[in-house]
C-alpha cells in the first residue's frame, strides 16, 4: 500500500502472476487501486515518502477488517499454497524414483519389481496431488474474488486516506510551509509540526488563515505604486511625469526652455493632480494584536476575533517578507502583558516561530500605550540603525481605551520625526472605530470590520502597506 501511494509509475501486477497465497492481498491492493479516490490521494502522496506512509496509516483500520472479512479465503489460499508444494514435492519424487531406475536398469533396460513399482507410485502420488493443488488454487481464486463487502471497503479506506493527507496538505499551505520545504524536512519533525497544527489554538480557522493569505498575494498583484489615480484638478510641483500640456508646449520652445528650467528647480511647474493609492512604507510593518479576554468572543459565522485578528497578521507578516521589510508582531492586553515576535528580512521564519506568535493568547484587559510604545521604540531603533523611516504601524482591537495627554504628545513627535503611518482595525467593536474615538486620533486609516467571515474587509491594507 506504501508503494501504491508512493511510486510514480504504478503498475499493479496481473492476477495470474500471483501465488495463490497472495490472492487475498492482490484482491485487496486492486480494490483500493481502483477506488475513484486514489487518484486524488495519489496526487498529495506520489514521491512523497511522509504522505504515503500518512496514507497507509489512514487505511490501516480498514485494512485489518479487510483482512478479517478475508480469513476465510486467506485460509483457502493457503491450503492451495501447501497442496501447491505437495505437488512440487510429489513431482520431485517421481523424478528421484525416475533416476533411481535408470541407475538400476540392467544392460536391457529393465528395472526391478519393486523400483518399477515405486516409480508408479510416485507417479499416480504426483497425479493426485497435482489434481489437488488445481482444485485448491480454482477454490482461493474464487474465494479471494468472493470477499463480501471488500470493494465497497476498500473505497471508503481511500476515500478516508485522501481526506486526511489532503486536510493536512491545506494545513500545511494554508501556515506558508511549501513542498520544497516540507521535501527537505526530517520525518520526524514533520510528523510533530502536523500534529501541532491539527491539535493548535487555531487549527480550526485553518481555511480562514489560507484564504486571507491569498487575498493579500492577490492584492499586491494589483498594487502598482506611485500610480496617478483619479485626476482631481492642477497643482503646481516638479513631478515631470504628471505635467499637463501646456507645460509640455513650453518646452518645445526653444525661448522658454529657461523660464521651464527656473521653475521647474523651483517645484513651481503646473501638473495635474490625483487621488491614487499612497505610497508604501519603506521601514519595519509592525502589527499590533489585541489578546485581552473579549478578543475570544466570536462574530457571525463563528469566527472569533483572535482568529480574523491572527490571520490578518499573518497576512501583513507575508506582505513585509515579499516587500524585504522587517516584521513585528506584538500581542498585547493590560498594561504590563504584552510579548514581542520579532521576524527580520532576509532570514527565514521559520513555521514553528510563527506558530508560537500566532497561538500566543495572553489574556486580561487592554491597554493601547504599551504596544504602541514598543512599536515606536522599534522604528526608532531601526532609524537610528539605518537611518530607515515611513514603518507601518497596523492596530488591530476590539477595545476602546484612553492613553496619556503627556504620552500622546510622545507619539505625535515620533509620528512627525519618523514618517511611519499607523492602520486601525476595529474587530467586532463598531464604536472603537467612530470618529473622535481614541483609536481615530491614533491612526491615520481607520476601518469597522464586522463580518468576521469576509478576508476582504481589510483588502486596501495590503495594497498601502
Amino acid at each position: 500500500m506504501f508503494l501504491a501511494a508512493y511510486k510514480v509509475g504504478l503498475r499493479l501486477r496481473e492476477r495470474t502472476e500471483m501465488e495463490p497465497s497472495r490472492l487475498v492481498n492482490h484482491q485487496i491492493v486492486t480494490a483500493l487501486v481502483e477506488s475513484p479516490h486514489f487518484a486524488a490521494l495519489r496526487r498529495e502522496t506520489v514521491g512523497d515518502p511522509y504522505a504515503a506512509a500518512m496514507a497507509v496509516l489512514a487505511q490501516s483500520g480498514a485494512l485489518r477488517g479487510m483482512l478479517e472479512r478475508a480469513q476465510d479465503a486467506q485460509g483457502r489460499a493457503e491450503r492451495a499454497a501447501k497442496a501447491l508444494q505437495d505437488a512440487d514435492s510429489a513431482a520431485t519424487t517421481v523424478a528421484e524414483a525416475l533416476q533411481r531406475a535408470a541407475e538400476e536398469a540392467d544392460e536391457d533396460g529393465g528395472v526391478p519389481a519393486s523400483t518399477a513399482a515405486a516409480v508408479h507410485r510416485a507417479i499416480e502420488a504426483a497425479e493426485a496431488t497435482g489434481t489437488a493443488a488445481r482444485l485448491a488454487a480454482r477454490a482461493a481464486e474464487q474465494g479471494a474474488a468472493a470477499v463480501p463487502g471488500l470493494r465497497t471497503a476498500a473505497h471508503h479506506a481511500a476515500a478516508k486516506a485522501a481526506e486526511a493527507v489532503e486536510e493536512e496538505a491545506v494545513l500545511m499551505r494554508a501556515w506558508g510551509v511549501g513542498p520544497g520545504e516540507l521535501e527537505r524536512m526530517p520525518y520526524a519533525r514533520r510528523a510533530r509540526l502536523a500534529e501541532r497544527l491539527r491539535a493548535g489554538r487555531l487549527a480550526r480557522w485553518a481555511e480562514l488563515i489560507g484564504r486571507f493569505r491569498q487575498m493579500a498575494d492577490g492584492e499586491r498583484a494589483r498594487k502598482v505604486e506611485s500610480t496617478a489615480g483619479e485626476l482631481v484638478g492642477v497643482t503646481l510641483g516638479d513631478d515631470l511625469s504628471r505635467l499637463i500640456p501646456s507645460e509640455l508646449a513650453n518646452l518645445g520652445l526653444p525661448g522658454l526652455r529657461a523660464v521651464f528650467a527656473a521653475r521647474y528647480a523651483a517645484g513651481e511647474l503646473m501638473l495635474y493632480d490625483s487621488r491614487g493609492e499612497q505610497p508604501t512604507g519603506r521601514g519595519a510593518v509592525i502589527a499590533c494584536v489585541d489578546t485581552s479576554h473579549s478578543m475570544y468572543a466570536a462574530g457571525p459565522g463563528g469566527v472569533t476575533r483572535e482568529a480574523w485578528s491572527k490571520a490578518c497578521a499573518l497576512a501583513l507578516l507575508d506582505q513585509a517578507r515579499h516587500a524585504g521589510r522587517d516584521f513585528v508582531g506584538i500581542l498585547f492586553s493590560a498594561e504590563d502583558r504584552i510579548q514581542v515576535f520579532r521576524f527580520p528580512a532576509g532570514r527565514s521564519a521559520g513555521v514553528e516561530r510563527v506558530l508560537d506568535f500566532a497561538e500566543t493568547f495572553l489574556g486580561g484587559g487592554t491597554s493601547y500605550q504599551s504596544p504602541l510604545t514598543a512599536a515606536r521604540e522599534l522604528l526608532e531603533e531601526e532609524f537610528d540603525d539605518a537611518a530607515t523611516t515611513r514603518g507601518d504601524i497596523v492596530m488591530i482591537t476590539d477595545d476602546e481605551c484612553g492613553v496619556t495627554e503627556e504620552w500622546m504628545r510622545g507619539w505625535n513627535e515620533a509620528r512627525r520625526a519618523l514618517g511611519f503611518r499607523v492602520f486601525g482595525l476595529a474587530v467586532g467593536a463598531p464604536g472603537a472605530a467612530e470618529a473622535g474615538s481614541v483609536l481615530d486620533a491614533l491612526c491615520d486609516n481607520l476601518r469597522s470590520i464586522e463580518d468576521l467571515t469576509d478576508v476582504h474587509a481589510a483588502a486596501d491594507l495590503f495594497r498601502l502597506i
